[in-house]
């Protein structure tokens, strides 16, 4: 069959790769000029099957009207002009509220674990298949607290975990510093930790890009700087694909809309109207300066809600969520807040291990922002729409790079007249 992936990131390049080797004809459209050039593109580097608990519990309500009036809080709803579009921020936020209860926390954990165990052996296959290297560290992730509350109810989220077979322990200080001895420097402020020993990390956007590299050799049609306009029905009521500047819409036996936080829009252009709401992240990238004081193992800052992971000669640090539109702007007040945030607190915890000085300072940091595609359970929409022939692949939020194998072969499975294997509720609409 002929089908279209709009998107280029984790997530379309994973379905248009195993597209491919079930033997379809593929075509990718992306409006960048590469693969993985938007939220896929500097990410925190974690594939994080064992940490993958939703945004919404029974806590988060309250902690998000405390964070409201902080710059640097880690889940920031800020609120939009409720008139035109602004009024769907507040559905997803009630949506989300919806969800903040234990028995739908335990449910959707069971879905994230699920699809993510799955995505990480179909990760595993692709790389068997193509070799690609990505600054890959199979050695586990580490999250370590510096709140003795906040540490003692670690537990209870291990034990929950540990129900769907993630084996998530629960460890001392001293440890925690066997696993990462780097964090020596700030041992006197951790009380303890957790470790998952499964889990991994990499760079997603040189996998991403290498994938499609992958895709290319076995025949897969790249259409980059294709800014699409939107989704048409032809007179059979088949999606058909409308690019901006050209007259002429494309057309296949099936349309896959892979576009991250863009999916939403562009769904409701046929109809389709599902809750996917951008959430701001931002990240920073560093130099290491001294090798020998720089973390080897991902690891997560429950204090910040921020992962560290290492990447080669790099340090990426990322986290934060910021609910508030379609917008990436760096330069604004709020935007340095949060990106001097993450400067600071890796010269908290390693101290001199890189160049953190900010711009005002004289430094040169990477800064950078992504649109994370949010879900009020962080369960993506996996399947088929109402529209005959027109499919989602979207929805993954923060999990995007740890679920993007998965989601990549589970669609194609689907669309192939397959059943993946495993107990996860795909989207059918």
């Amino acid at each position: 069959m002929k089908i279209i992936v709009l998107g280029a990131g984790i997530i379309g390049i994973s379905t248009a790769w195993h597209l491919a080797e079930r033997g379809h004809t593929v075509t990718v459209m992306d409006r960048q000029s590469d693969a993985a050039m938007e939220t896929s593109f500097a990410n925190a580097g974690q594939i994080s099957v064992s940490y993958c608990e939703p945004w919404a519990n029974r806590e988060a309500p309250l902690k998000a009207l405390k964070w409201m009036f902080s710059k640097e809080a880690p889940l920031l709803f800020r609120p939009q002009n409720p008139l035109g579009e602004g009024w769907r921020q507040y559905r997803w936020g009630l949506q989300f509220l919806a969800n903040c209860n234990d028995r739908a926390f335990e449910r959707n954990v069971q879905q994230l674990v699920t699809l993510g165990a799955y995505s990480h052996l179909a990760l595993k296959e692709i790389i068997a298949a193509t070799g690609i290297s990505y600054q890959r560290l199979e050695r586990g992730i580490a999250h370590y607290y510096s709140d003795q509350a906040s540490f003692d109810s670690a537990a209870q989220a291990a034990a929950l975990m540990g129900k769907y077979g993630v084996d998530r322990k629960v460890i001392s200080r001293e440890a925690l510093l066997k696993i990462e001895p780097s964090l020596k420097s700030f041992a006197h402020k951790i009380v303890g930790g957790t470790f998952t020993a499964s889990d991994e990390s990499g760079d997603a956007m040189v996998f991403t890009q290498a994938l499609a590299e992958r895709c290319l050799d076995r025949g897969v049609e790249f259409l980059y700087n294709h800014a699409i306009e939107s989704i048409q029905l032809n007179r059979e009521g088949q999606p058909i694909v409308k690019v901006q500047g050209q007259n002429q819409p494309y057309t296949a036996d099936h349309v896959v809309v892979a576009c991250g936080s863009y999916s939403a829009p562009l769904l409701r252009s046929v109809g389709v109207d599902l809750p996917i709401y951008p959430g701001k992240g931002y990240s920073a990238t560093f130099d290491i300066l001294k090798p020998q004081d720089a973390p080897m193992v991902s690891t997560i800052d429950d204090a910040k809600k921020i992962a560290i992971t290492r990447l080669g000669t790099q340090i990426r640090v990322a986290g934060t969520i910021e609910v508030g539109g379609y917008d990436l702007t760096l330069d604004s007040p709020l935007a340095r807040a949060r990106c001097h945030m993450l400067s600071k607190r890796v010269e908290e915890v390693w101290p001199g291990m890189c160049d953190t000085r900010t711009e005002e300072e004289g430094g040169n940091p990477c800064y950078w922002a992504g649109l994370r595609p949010a879900t009020p359970t962080n369960i993506p929409f996996i399947g088929q729409t109402k529209v005959k022939g027109l499919w989602v692949n979207a929805g993954h939020g923060t999990l995007g790079w740890t679920h993007g194998a998965g989601s990549g072969k589970a669609l194609a499975e689907l669309i192939s007249g397959q059943a993946p294997a495993m107990a996860f509720k795909f989207y059918q609409g």
